[in-house]
């Protein structure tokens, strides 16, 4: 196999080396969900900047004695004489190695804010204070990294905490992009449409899920093969990843809300109303401050945590009352809707049959997974300047209530085209679905005057797309793009 590299992130690694070559007092802020890539990010700058090794902490969830207990195995590993007792000693001791020149890595930094280690960030105030006094020097410097945003920014950029307007710098690690990603998957199993969809729905663009499954020598085998080594194996290395994740923590309502949405993509607050309230055949409509608790779930779901988003039709004000809800996630909705009641069940049920009803269920969810993908490529593709389709406007689906209903609306002021898209996993539906595509296209245009006399065009996306099928949609005027079309200006 060949090697694996580090893939991405080239904007967000130079920020950081030029943190680093500072060589005065930094104090940086990274943030992203779990396995995004923070730790590597942090290896490869420091591997490219050669600044002294850096001292990596993984902060547990747990009381100060096991933060400490953690802290003092990390030293021993490390080779440091040190070690200590209290979290008013931790805060000195990292106060001490940045004066010593080390870069101090402080990871999963947000289970600072439970009620036993709070104390922590004034004492940790005190020694940030004191080297920002003194940057010029200090050659070394603290990241604490994170994996909920919210609860970092409530230790750092709130107001009134400790640590307020302390840090120097900050990055937000997101998805690995579209073009990143198929240099891994070219490098490592191959850029097939079907595969790519597939790996996209399940892992997205977290970088440590292809690595896993790299290291597991399954990036390249069979979706069966792939779902067995990173699941159902007693070894598997995701079967708990969403637990550990958020779920665990999540219980009643909150867990009712997130199934509910993952098993109905695009849901409404009137549909999520219904179905978790419950009533009876008899029963009155849901009183107001039931919807007012279910409201409260879903902002909860949505702004802390950042699990569910709320989605708007293009050119939908935010106020607006036809937004629909969607797991932001792929790894965590693929759980929630065909892995984690199969995985449950294998300690009673054979072990193939589990394996094929996931697989099935996670080829159905392919669907939206295709139209969030295209969307992406879109905008990568114009954010680059490739490709023929300059967007203008944040590419989006379109929906109202009289039932219309487009997959994605692309609009390009530069060149006065507006384009409307169908996306099939299945190939073989996008002929038959450009009727219904065209009378939402007219719709759509009836209601936005504003595109009279732009160019309006239809296209057709699938994972791949035959000759003929090609041929049967051009008759129609139709633009046939596979994923293949789509990305080959970032191969290119």
């Amino acid at each position: 196999m060949k090697p694996w590299g580090f893939y991405g992130r080239q904007q967000e690694l130079q920020d950081l080396q030029a943190i680093f070559q500072r060589k005065r007092w930094f104090f940086v802020q990274i943030s992203g969900r779990r396995r995004i890539g923070k730790t590597s990010l942090i290896q490869r700058a420091l591997e490219l900047t050669g600044r002294s090794p850096g001292l990596y902490f993984q902060i547990p969830d747990s009381d100060s004695l096991g933060v400490l207990r953690a802290i003092n195995d990390y030293l021993a590993t490390y080779g440091l004489p040190q070690r200590v007792q209290t979290l008013a000693e931790l805060a000195h001791l990292i106060g001490d190695l940045v004066r010593q020149g080390h870069v101090v890595a402080l990871d999963e930094f947000q289970y600072f804010s439970r009620k036993p280690l709070f104390d922590f960030c004034s004492l940790l105030q005190a020694e940030v204070d004191q080297l920002a006094a003194q940057a010029s020097q200090v050659q070394g410097g603290l990241v604490v990294l994170g994996s909920l945003h919210s609860e970092m920014s409530a230790l750092l950029e709130d107001r009134v905490a400790p640590l307020f307007n302390r840090t120097t710098d900050k990055l937000a690690l997101d998805h690995l992009d579209i073009a990143s990603l198929l240099e891994l998957l070219h490098t490592h199993a191959g850029t097939e449409p079907e595969r790519v969809l597939f790996l996209w729905n399940l892992f997205e663009g977290v970088p440590k899920f292809y690595r896993d499954a790299y290291e597991r020598e399954v990036l390249q085998g069979s979706r069966q093969e792939l779902l067995k080594a990173m699941f159902f194996n007693s070894s598997s290395p995701l079967q708990g990843e969403a637990n550990n994740w958020f779920l665990g923590e999540l219980r009643g309502r909150y867990d009712s809300l997130l199934h509910y949405v993952a098993q109905h993509p695009g849901s409404t607050n009137a549909d999520i109303e219904a179905a978790l309230t419950e009533p009876g055949l008899n029963s009155e409509p849901p009183s107001s401050s039931e919807q007012r608790q279910l409201g409260g779930f879903l902002k909860v779901l949505t702004q802390r945590y950042g699990l569910i988003v709320r989605r708007l039709p293009v050119f939908a004000s935010a106020s607006a009352r036809t937004g629909r809800y969607y797991i932001r996630d792929n790894f965590l909705r693929s759980w929630l809707v065909a892995l984690q009641k199969p995985v449950a069940a294998m300690s009673f049920r054979p072990l193939e049959p589990l394996i094929l009803q996931a697989d099935q269920l996670l080829a159905e969810a392919e669907g939206k997974s295709l139209e969030m993908l295209a969307g992406r490529l879109y905008q990568e593709l114009s954010q680059r300047g490739l490709g023929n389709f300059p967007l203008s406007e944040q590419i989006s689906g379109y929906w109202n209530r009289a039932g219309v209903e487009i997959d994605l609306v692309a609009v390009s002021q530069d060149t006065r085209c507006i384009r409307f898209a169908s996306c099939k996993r299945n190939e073989e539906k996008l002929v038959g679905s450009m009727t219904a595509l065209k009378a939402c296209a007219q719709v759509f245009l009836q209601q936005f005057p504003k595109f009279q006399g732009w160019q309006a065009q239809y296209c057709g996306i699938a994972p791949s797309v035959t000759p003929a099928v090609r041929q049967a949609l051009e008759r129609q005027g139709v633009l046939a793009q596979s994923l293949t079309d789509l990305w080959q200006p970032l191969r290119s």
